[in-house]
């Protein structure tokens, strides 16, 4: 009897990802995008981000979304070369520094790029992005060959149906051939 798992494309990122994170709490501090900068020869002006991203499945597509306000069509850049959706851009601060004085920035700015490995099995040409109210949406299409294929059985009587190769290196084994 063979047995069948289920696999989950990201179960090993999010495995990494928590282990970083406990890892980081266990010398108790956090590392925030900011000081992984300072702490690797980013200057203090630099910020290093990430948009967050969500990443699911249907039966025909991948569908992914990245949340990047601020961030202008002009400057964003989304390519898929080997496997690999990279999803490049800025994001333009929003006050001049000379003119103002900033009590409070949480918000963070500067150039990004998150790389996200997809199955191969992909339609490339035929990959969609879209952007609304902030929210790029990247619609990435499953290659035909990889959706499930439902195999209809049928009900006989008498001998067998079946005249595949199998069935015939079957009757070969059973008679000693």
């Amino acid at each position: 009897m063979t047995v069948m798992t289920s696999w989950d494309l990201f179960d090993d990122l999010r495995t990494a990802q928590d282990e970083l994170a406990r890892t980081s709490n266990l010398y108790g501090h956090r590392l925030t995008p900011g000081q992984f900068a300072q702490q690797f020869g980013a200057g203090p002006g630099t910020q290093v981000w990430a948009p967050p991203v969500d990443i699911a499945e249907r039966k025909d597509a991948y569908l992914v979304a990245a949340e990047l306000p601020g961030v202008g069509l002009d400057d964003l850049e989304i390519t898929f070369q080997d496997g690999l959706l990279t999803i490049q851009g800025e994001r333009h601060t929003t006050h001049d520094p000379a003119a103002e004085k900033v009590h409070r920035a949480e918000r963070r700015y500067g150039a990004f790029r998150r790389s996200i490995t997809l199955p191969t099995h992909v339609m490339a040409d035929a990959i969609e992005a879209s952007a609304q109210d902030g929210v790029l949406q990247i619609l990435v299409p499953k290659a035909p060959e990889v959706r499930a294929k439902r195999i209809p059985v049928r009900a006989v009587t008498g001998k067998a149906a079946v005249t595949g190769k199998a069935a015939v290196a079957g009757k070969a084994a059973k008679n000693g051939a």
